[in-house]
C-alpha cells in the first residue's frame, strides 16, 4: 500500500516477509528520516565501543548476519541501518527522490538520531563505502579507525568495464530477482534457499524496488553528474586524513575489484596497515568473507586503540 509523507509517495514491506531469516533473528529498530521511517538494527551493550556497519547495491542489513555475532563477542556495538529504499526502511516510489546526496543526508539524519559517539568505528561496503566515505569527510571527529571492502568513490570516470556491465544489466528486466542476483555474485559457497529469500524479503514487487533500480544510476560516472564536487571535496579531506584507515578486499570481484590500492596509497591513515585481500571471494564479501572480515576488523581494532 502506497503511503504519502510531505508529498512524497512511499511503500513499507510488509513485516511478515521478514520473519524466519536466518542466523538474523534482531528485533529492528526506527527512526524519522524526513517524514521516512528508516530501520536499524542496534545488537551488543550500548556501552560498548560502537561500530557503524554500512550496506550498498541492492542488499540490506541481513548482508552483515555473518559478521555481527563476532563482532559482539569480541565486546562491540554493532549499528546497522538499512538505507532508505532498502530492507525494513520505507522505499519511496519514484526512482528521481532518490540522489546520491540526498543518501548522505538521511545518514547524517540517522547518525544524529541514534546519538552516535565520537569516534566510531566504521566499516562500509559498495554504496556502504560511497556514503560512509562522505560521512567521515563531511563529520570530523565522528568516525575514528575506518575500514572498507570493495567500494569506490568515484569523482566522473567509470571505475571500469566491470562497473559499466552492472549498471547495463541494473537497468534490465533481469534484475527484478535480487535473490537470484546474490546466489551468483557469492562464489566462496552455496547461499541456502532461506539465504536467498532473506535477500529477496525487502521487494515483493517492483515498486518496491525504486531505489534498487536508481542507485547504480546515481554513480558519478561523468563529469555532468551530482556529487561529482562534493566527492572531490571528501578526497581532499581523505588526503589529509592520518586517523587508522584499513581496505578488506576481494580482488576477484569483477566490479570493484581493482581498486583497494586506491583508498591504500592516497589515505595517509592507511600507510603501514595490515590491509588484505581474500580468495574466493566476490563483491559481497561480508557474505563470502563475513567471518574473516570481523576476524581482521577485530584484531586491527586491538592495536590502533592502543
Amino acid at each position: 500500500m502506497h503511503q504519502t509523507q510531505h508529498g512524497l509517495s512511499f511503500v513499507r514491506t510488509p513485516d511478515d516477509r521478514f520473519s524466519d531469516l536466518p542466523d538474523f533473528d534482531y528485533p529492528p529498530r526506527y527512526v524519522d528520516v524526513d517524514g521516512l521511517r528508516m530501520a536499524y538494527i542496534d545488537v551488543g551493550p550500548t556501552d560498548a565501543p560502537p561500530v557503524l556497519l554500512l550496506h550498498g547495491e541492492p542488499a540490506w542489513s541481513f548482508l552483515y548476519r555473518r559478521m555481527i555475532p563476532l563482532l559482539v563477542e569480541a565486546g562491540y556495538r554493532c549499528l546497522v541501518p538499512d538505507l532508505i529504499g532498502f530492507g525494513r526502511s520505507d522505499k519511496p516510489v519514484d526512482q528521481a527522490a532518490y540522489t546520491y546526496n540526498g543518501h548522505v543526508a538521511w545518514t547524517q539524519t540517522f547518525l544524529d538520531a541514534t546519538d552516535l559517539a565520537p569516534g566510531a568505528r566504521l566499516f562500509g561496503q559498495d554504496w556502504g563505502g560511497l556514503i560512509g566515505l562522505r560521512l567521515v569527510a563531511e563529520r570530523p571527529g565522528q568516525f575514528g579507525a575506518v575500514a572498507i571492502g570493495n567500494t569506490t568513490l568515484p569523482v566522473g570516470e567509470s571505475p571500469g568495464p566491470g562497473f559499466d556491465a552492472w549498471l547495463e544489466f541494473s537497468q534490465s528486466p533481469r534484475f527484478s530477482d535480487v535473490g537470484t542476483l546474490f546466489a551468483r555474485a557469492i562464489v566462496s559457497r552455496q547461499l541456502t534457499d532461506a539465504e536467498i529469500d532473506g535477500y529477496r524479503a525487502p521487494f515483493p514487487d517492483e515498486s518496491h524496488m525504486a531505489g534498487a533500480i536508481a542507485f547504480p544510476r546515481l554513480v558519478p560516472i561523468t563529469p555532468e553528474h551530482d556529487s561529482v564536487s562534493e566527492n572531490l571535496a571528501a578526497w581532499e579531506t581523505l588526503e589529509q586524513r592520518t586517523e587508522p584507515f584499513l581496505t578488506l578486499w576481494c580482488p576477484d570481484d569483477p566490479v570493484l575489484g581493482h581498486l583497494a590500492s586506491d583508498f591504500a596509497t592516497r589515505i595517509p591513515g592507511a600507510v603501514g596497515q595490515p590491509h588484505q585481500e581474500f580468495r574466493p571471494g566476490g563483491h559481497f564479501i561480508q557474505d563470502d568473507r563475513g567471518e574473516d572480515i570481523a576476524t581482521a576488523l577485530i584484531a586491527w581494532w586491538s592495536t590502533v586503540d592502543h
